[in-house]
């Protein structure tokens, strides 16, 4: 039984847990910013491939007590590193750490790295090369006030890099977070959802990968496949078995819309790159103007908010009429607003049946539930001073 920690957007370990679970995971155990689990080997192909939550999987090779840098050196020299990938393998080294006495992570760093070399130099005679952008392998260790954790990287690039992006904002919601806020808004396939603020799409392809049951990770490679236990007859019937539970792009009661041309066009693309592009009904139309295309259903949207005065300044006046169009003309419908701005509950107008804490990388953010039911119980209006 190998151990494994997938850390994900801090707000979804709960959902994460439920996701590892389905896919067959162990002894699940969440925690901040992620998620421990235990199972085979192969649980590490399929969990890369299937999860829409996780950002990575971690598989955990060693461990142990540490006091200074010198134990942390000590401890990954230990470790059996040419066991696991070759010396030809280009290698990079991630720390991350809570409450360590260490003065330096950049040289506990440098330390761990040239422990893993050092110990395939005594094995083979040689040492990896560095890369930081496109490292064959990833180390990871998370050090606590005395406690060092190793990890490989199975994952290679973040798992939210799903390979459909074509097109995409300047700022583009991650994929795994989308996933996540329709999980939290309790989508199911099925249900009409909207997105009337959709810029790149980034909600309605994760909407729409789930609906044609696409696995999340067809379109890439993984890490595993750098290690010496990746096996290709194994991976191969995981992946073939996700590509026959397909569906073929069909209409599914899944709206994309946005004001701006090029955000329709770019979700477009995107949805085209993942092989669903019948899926989704992508419209120009403004949100303040937008119908309801169903008598009920979910609408999940991550709403502008901005750091600028001027943006400011058109946001205050923006929410209200938000609050407004989503009451006369979404009756029946359940909204659930991805936002960062703190004014957006104050602004809109409309009570909010649920907060959801959630972060957009550091950033704090709240998933805001509305139930829009005719006469919606509304309050003043802020005035922001």
């Amino acid at each position: 039984m190998e151990r494994y920690f997938a850390p994900c957007p801090r707000g979804l370990e709960t959902a994460l847990a439920d996701e590892l679970e389905r896919l067959g995971a162990g002894d699940i155990a969440p925690a901040d910013g992620g998620v421990a689990f235990a199972g085979a080997l192969e649980l590490a192909y399929r969990a890369n491939l299937e999860s829409r939550l996780a950002s990575r999987v971690l598989w955990r090779v060693g461990d142990g007590a540490y006091r200074d840098e010198r134990d942390v050196h000590a401890l990954a020299y230990s470790l059996d590193w040419p066991q696991w990938f070759r010396a030809d393998r280009t290698l990079r080294v991630d720390v991350a750490a809570t409450r360590s006495p260490l003065k330096s992570l950049e040289f506990a760093t440098l330390r761990i790295k040239d422990a893993v070399c050092d110990r395939h130099r005594a094995v083979a005679g040689k040492r990896p090369n560095v890369s930081k952008d496109r490292p064959d392998v990833r180390v990871h260790a998370y050090l606590t006030a005395d406690h060092a954790t190793f990890y490989l990287d199975t994952s290679g690039e973040p798992l939210f890099k799903r390979g459909y992006r074509r097109e995409a904002a300047e700022a583009p919601l991650r994929e795994n977070l989308a996933a996540g806020l329709l999980r939290l808004a309790g989508w199911q396939p099925g249900t009409p959802l909207l997105d009337p603020m959709c810029g790149s799409g980034t909600i309605a392809v994760e909407a729409a990968l789930m609906a044609l049951e696409i696995a999340p990770g067809l379109k890439r490679t993984f890490g595993f496949q750098k290690l010496d236990w990746y096996d290709g007859p194994t991976w191969q019937r995981i992946k073939q078995a996700a590509q026959r539970r397909m569906k073929q792009p069909a209409p599914a009661g899944i709206y994309a819309s946005d004001r701006d041309p090029s955000a329709v066009q770019r979700c477009g693309v995107n949805l085209a790159a993942a092989g669903a592009i019948g899926a989704v009904v992508v419209e120009r139309v403004d949100a303040l103007a937008r119908a309801a295309p169903a008598p009920a259903g979910v609408i999940v949207t991550n709403p502008p908010y901005g750091v600028r005065q001027a943006d400011a300044a058109a946001l205050a006046a923006f929410y209200p009429r938000l609050g407004d169009a989503l009451k006369q003309r979404f009756s029946g419908w359940t909204a659930y607003l991805f936002s960062g701005d703190p004014r957006l509950p104050k602004l809109i107008g409309l009570k909010p049946s649920r907060r959801t804490p959630l972060f957009n990388g550091a950033l704090e953010c709240r998933l805001y539930e509305y139930r829009l039911v005719a006469g919606s119980a509304r309050r003043a209006h802020a005035v922001i001073k």
